[in-house]
């Protein structure tokens, strides 16, 4: 999900291809071709109409509290009101750096309420990467957790920021007197010592900035398809991070594309969806925060992830219909035993993004579960989902590594090193052209001219192929490719055959330099068993792997470097060896 590295290429002709539409004949009966942008006229008015409709159901779940819609659009509304009183203007950026608690939800739409533009901060940035973004998007107000107020403290000199609103976990558990909330905030704070300590004057409480406009409905403010809803900050792996300009018609396609492919699964009562990855990453905002709000769903948040042992305490009297995850998360999910001997009878949906699953996790869930992982594709700059696995095929056939069929409205191609679009099962870059694609990056016009063409198309970075049906399979990230004697070597392969592997927890691959060959494949393995040897590891590729994709190393671990949603990041991994080799 992070922008493409790469010099202009050349833009193919835009005129109708062979691939066009093969995958129209794999759409369930119920999926349209195409959807209707002009549905809603912005993502508020989506908002809004989700509230009125759905307005005494329970909206989120967190820390065994529980927030109507009704709640939900009146402290929204409230936000809203409170920004604009401090000045905040259509357009204005404000940044948002929580968890996933009740303060996400309602100071996201009260942002968008107001006109103001969202600036998602992940909130286990270093001091280096918050100042980045806040100077990068020019945003002057911030909403941050308390735990991660001195890191906001220390980023501030040099940015725009004025208005600093701070809150804590138990701030919206309770409406009025909230005993719950401050017994919770008071252990945080001085029993297990979570909160640095940090000196914000200017700050106001979240909850005084609500209760100062309660009763009070925000100025209107027509906000349009073409205005800026989000600034949603790639990763930053390969290079500077970038702030994709993501507009409300971007989003609504995206929301609806997907609500086209699931709802006739969800169709009925009200469901419940399991949100473990973070509302400000770009997949769980789309999917959890706003498909499942147009369901008229019910969000467990999950703060902590990581923490499977706490998660499984707070799910033991839940049940869900729904899940998203990736690969690493399922895999950690799938190794705790009480998750494994769950209720899973009422799970009609297991989503999986962000980056390839695993044939060996896709396995293991289904015997656990009885239900198929359904498989997507997307990526940042794309609001994010590109492709979905059709729910029904999904649970017709033995997971097969593809990555779904384009979504409605949209086209995907490949291209071909010399810039021509390549025919079917024939590999190259994928591109994606539809409603949901980003305007640019923000302030960057030639970040952005080298990643979309003069006709629309969006190059990703992925190298894919598409098949007579449709079906998209990814082969590898174009970055992450390892070069050996002059043959391609993806690492999805390599990482893919050692996760079968009984002893193997997770694995990561890479290429090292190598005198004769340019390139050779070293993997980073944590295992089950600390019986594990590196023979052995070598001895299992070599059954499964022809002769240039074996190892020539492999180093073990404890863990692997993370994105904050469990991406492995490979990089970090290739750097750290290159620098080796410099030494």
């Amino acid at each position: 999900m992070n922008p493409l590295e790469a010099s202009p290429r050349p833009a193919a002709p835009d005129t109708p291809h062979a691939t066009d539409g093969i995958w129209y004949g794999s759409y369930p009966p119920h999926v349209p071709r195409d959807i209707d942008v002009s549905r809603h006229r912005s993502l508020v008015h989506f908002f809004d109409e989700c509230v009125a409709r759905y307005r005494e159901r329970v909206a989120y779940v967190s820390v065994g509290s529980s927030l109507t819609y009704d709640a939900l659009g009146r402290m929204a509304h409230a936000f809203a009101a409170y920004l604009q009183s401090i000045g905040v203007r259509p357009g204005d950026r404000v940044a948002l750096m929580m968890p996933n608690t009740f303060q996400y939800p309602v100071t996201l739409f009260g942002t968008l309420c107001a006109g103001a533009i969202v600036v998602n901060v992940n909130p286990l940035y270093t001091v280096r990467e918050l100042a980045y973004q806040l100077k990068d998007s020019g945003a002057q107000t911030i909403v941050v957790f308390e735990n991660f107020a001195k890191t906001l403290e220390d980023a501030l000199p040099g940015t725009r920021v004025k208005n600093v609103i701070v809150t804590s976990l138990g701030d919206l558990l309770e409406s009025g007197i909230n005993l719950k909330g401050h017994a919770l905030n008071f252990i945080l704070r001085h029993v297990k010592k979570t909160v640095p300590p940090y000196h914000l004057p200017q700050a106001v409480r979240l909850c005084d900035a609500l209760d100062a406009r309660r009763r009070l409905e925000p100025a209107p403010v027509r906000s349009g398809h073409g205005d800026i809803a989000f600034l949603q900050y790639t990763g930053g792996t390969t290079g500077v991070a970038k702030g994709a300009m993501l507009t409300h018609r971007n989003v609504i396609a995206n929301l609806l594309q997907a609500t086209a492919w699931v709802e006739g699964q969800l169709a009925g009562e009200a469901q419940t969806v399991l949100t473990p990855l973070p509302l400000y990453h770009i997949y769980s905002l789309t999917v959890n925060a706003l498909i499942f709000m147009g369901l008229g769903g019910r969000n467990i948040l999950i703060a902590n992830p990581r923490d499977t042992k706490r998660m499984m305490r707070v799910l033991r009297h839940e049940t869900f219909t729904g899940i998203t995850a990736l690969n690493s998360l399922y895999s950690a999910f799938l190794d705790n035993e009480a998750f494994r001997k769950r209720d899973f009878s009422k799970l009609k949906l297991a989503m999986a993004g962000g980056t390839a699953t695993q044939k060996a996790v896709a396995e293991r869930f289904r015997q656990v579960t009885g239900q198929p992982i359904i498989e997507g594709y997307g990526l940042t700059e794309c609001s994010p989902i590109v492709s979905m696995t059709p729910v029904e095929i999904g649970h017709q056939r033995e997971f097969d590594g593809t990555v779904g069929v384009p979504a409605p409205a949209t086209l995907v191609r490949m291209r071909r090193e010399d810039g021509t679009w390549a025919g079917v099962d024939e590999p190259g870059e994928l591109c994606v052209k539809g409603p949901q694609v980003m305007k640019g990056y923000w302030n960057r016009p030639e970040d952005t001219a080298q990643v979309i063409d003069e006709h629309g198309w969006l190059a990703t970075g992925d190298i894919g192929v598409m098949n007579a049906h449709g079906f998209i399979r990814l082969i590898d990230r174009k970055k992450d490719m390892i070069l050996v004697s002059g043959f391609n070597v993806y690492p999805n392969e390599i990482e893919d055959v050692l996760a079968m592997h009984p002893n193997v927890r997770s694995v990561a691959a890479i290429g090292i330099p190598d005198a004769v060959a340019g390139e050779r494949v070293k993997v980073f393995v944590v295992p089950r068993e600390k019986s594990l040897t590196m023979e052995q590891v070598i001895a299992f590729c070599r059954l499964h792997l022809t002769g240039y994709k074996v190892p020539v190393a492999v180093e073990f671990r404890e863990s692997l470097p993370q994105t904050t949603i469990g991406k492995i990041l490979r990089r970090e991994l290739r750097d750290a060896e290159l620098a080796k080799a410099k030494d």
